[in-house]
């Protein structure tokens, strides 16, 4: 049996993305948003469509993905962080909370987001970490878009498309639409 399996594409032309970043570990999260950003140009993203915020840690990441997720201007979310292990048990908890907190604001708003936070003993595994975990984390955020666009169209007629896009039509024919770029 031959069965066809969705996936979605890695073109990111009109795919618009909001990240938050941490700057707790500034020099790895700084070296995150380097990646990421890069390989997002690098697939097709237009730099208006990128949208960028930081937030003082990763336990914060919560409530600003939250927030950009309920302006429904973006297709998808990227969350940049590093939680590197100390002595106490801190480190578990900033791991597993900001961890549950993406994946409930995911699912809440029904958004994809990349969940970019490094979870690290040491600086260096953390440092090793900084190229890949970046570029994937737009990959995921791209093809996450593409994935979600499409299941949601699944079960929706020709003539229900057809009525959306005329709607879409009358309204950008009445004013400009609102542009998120960065700041």
């Amino acid at each position: 049996m031959n069965l066809d399996i969705e996936r979605g594409s890695l073109e990111g032309d009109g795919v618009r993305i909001g990240i938050v970043q941490a700057r707790f570990n500034d020099t790895v999260c700084d070296g995150l948003r380097q990646a990421c950003v890069s390989e997002l140009l690098r697939l097709g993203v237009l730099a208006e469509d990128i949208f960028l915020c930081s937030v003082p840690g990763a336990l914060e990441m919560g409530i600003a993905l939250q927030r950009l997720a309920r302006t429904g201007e973006f297709d998808s979310l990227i969350a940049l962080g590093a939680v590197i292990r100390g002595d106490t048990y801190h480190f578990e908890v900033v791991s597993n909370e900001s961890a549950a907190a993406i994946q409930r604001v995911s699912l809440d708003e029904s958004i994809p987001i990349a969940n970019g936070i490094l979870t690290c003993d040491t600086d260096a595994q953390a440092e090793v970490r900084i190229i890949g975990k970046g570029a994937d984390c737009a990959r995921v955020a791209i093809e996450m878009a593409h994935v979600c666009a499409t299941l949601t169209l699944l079960g929706i007629s020709p003539d229900e498309l057809d009525a959306d896009a005329d709607a879409d039509a009358d309204a950008d024919s009445g004013g400009a639409a609102k542009a998120v770029s960065n700041p």
